[in-house]
């Protein structure tokens, strides 16, 4: 797996869009089944773009003389990725708490999967990240196996982050529910901006690197 899979991995699991709703399943009412189920949906949606993009870019390279058209792929992923670092940016401050933080609150353990399956799923920063790591795999022309061994690896780091608050209450038990809750805190007051300026500058190392592929 590159170096440059591993980045977006890193910056799904350590993203306030990962974190916050990982630990605010730990406040639900069922929170051992709740945030099992959470993590189960969280990783399927987090795994299905990167399987998809490593899947279909061997299909797409079939019937496309050269390579320019994956260089305009990096292009696009990038320009995107820059987009929405920016429009997180403007957005930091001032912004109302999100309809999905109530729905988290006291999320039983279906909902909790469905939750953590649409907010990995169609959260376009984390959707564009995955996508850009499966397409990143897939040029790297590793063989079946080498593509499928990055795909579970870049899944379990980007989802670890999910994993370690469930693990962390199972093994802990009320003691790490202070601690979970003044992190939970200081994300929501601190992470947007920070996350908006990794997003953007991630944006332009894809876009340049389909700049210079051209």
């Amino acid at each position: 797996m590159t170096g440059e899979v591993v980045l977006f991995a890193l910056v799904i699991a350590l993203s306030p869009f990962t974190l916050i709703p990982a630990l605010f399943m730990q406040f639900a009412p069922r929170a051992h089944a709740a945030g099992g189920a959470f993590t189960v949906g969280w990783v399927a949606g987090v795994a299905v773009p990167v399987s998809l993009c490593v899947a279909l870019t061997p299909l797409v390279q079939r019937f496309e003389g050269g390579h320019s058209w994956t260089a305009w792929v990096r292009i696009v992923l990038g320009g995107l990725l820059v987009l929405l670092g920016v429009r997180q940016w403007l957005v930091r401050h001032g912004k109302a708490a999100p309809g999905w933080m109530r729905l988290l609150a006291d999320a039983t353990p279906g909902r909790a999967f469905r939750l953590g399956l649409l907010l990995s799923l169609l959260n376009p920063k984390i959707f564009l990240l995955s996508a850009a790591a499966g397409f990143a795999i897939a040029t790297a022309d590793p063989g079946p196996s080498a593509a499928a061994t990055a795909v579970v690896v870049f899944t379990a780091c980007a989802a670890s982050t999910v994993v370690l608050p469930v693990l962390l209450r199972l093994l802990l038990g009320e003691r790490v529910v202070e601690p979970l809750a003044r992190t939970r805190s200081a994300l929501e007051r601190n992470a947007a901006g920070v996350m908006a300026v990794v997003i953007a500058a991630i944006g332009v190392l894809v876009l340049v690197e389909g700049l210079v592929d051209l």
